[in-house]
């Protein structure tokens, strides 16, 4: 199955791995999530071709995780921001640096801490209705009659 059909499977890890999966797409949105909008700025930082930038860009935008928004008339300049779809992305950035500082870094490069009490943030599953903590063990999958 190539990358592209992705998209089309009945699976919700399959759609989303559809935008966000490709090589250099989360550390672009890492990078709008650090406040970067222009798209020089973005290549810098990460050393990135222009045209492989710029695919993502325009992927990422039609697919409503970005908007392109001019903030210059003469010449026209364009920076992106991201969408409410695209903030909803935060917790996968923070899960990868969860994971990674625990299992690929010696030293973490950057740690998270919560503004009002300066404590470090953690991601949790939580049920809403009791609001217990829960493990993956204690969830079950129900899955829709045509998944897979």
């Amino acid at each position: 199955m190539r990358h592209d059909d992705l998209a089309d499977v009945n699976c919700s890890v399959a759609k989303t791995w559809s935008v966000v999966g490709e090589r250099w797409t989360m550390l672009v949105l890492r990078e709008l999530f650090r406040g970067q909008r222009r798209f020089d700025a973005i290549q810098e930082t990460l050393g990135l071709g222009r045209s492989v930038l710029a695919d993502r860009l325009v992927m990422l935008t039609s697919e409503g995780v970005l908007e392109r928004v001019q903030y210059q008339d003469s010449p026209a300049r364009h920076e992106y921001r991201l969408t409410p779809k695209g903030e909803d992305l935060y917790p996968l950035l923070v899960a990868l640096i969860e994971w990674g500082d625990r299992w690929k870094s010696e030293t973490p490069p950057m740690a998270l801490s919560h503004r009002a009490c300066g404590h470090r943030p953690e991601l949790q599953l939580r049920c809403p209705h009791c609001e217990e903590q829960v493990t993956r063990r204690e969830l079950r999958a129900t899955f829709a009659a045509d998944a897979w």
